[in-house]
């Protein structure tokens, strides 16, 4: 196993609650490195973190592992089969809804 393989695979093991549900796949091209991340589905908002700031954390520290040993490497993180994304508030409205708001709201300004 390669190291940044073995880094990855410690760091996400070290966030989650099922370490055992990990799985790290490794293949190299003439982009350079490509990880894959496999996680439980329960574990999938930790390894994310907030504001997605886990996971770029985790891509900026590859990319220094990858330094070391002259590779690129890159972090792909596979979303778990049969997971919903909670949806933000906006991305429910449809646009017409969301311009009506505002329509709506300039409306209100002119009072």
């Amino acid at each position: 196993m390669e190291k940044d393989q073995e880094f990855l695979e410690l760091v996400a093991k070290s966030l989650v609650d099922n370490p055992q549900d990990i799985k790290v796949k490794r293949v190299v091209d003439e982009m350079g490195v490509l990880l894959t991340l496999d996680v439980n589905p329960a574990d999938m908002g930790k390894i994310i973190g907030r504001s997605g700031n886990t996971a770029k954390a985790m891509r900026t520290l590859l990319r220094v592992v990858g330094m070391k040993h002259n590779a690129r490497v890159n972090l792909k993180i596979n979303e778990p089969e049969g997971s919903t994304r909670p949806m933000s508030p906006m991305s429910s409205m449809s646009p017409q809804s969301a311009s009506k708001t505002v329509d709506e709201a300039m409306q209100d300004l002119k009072l």
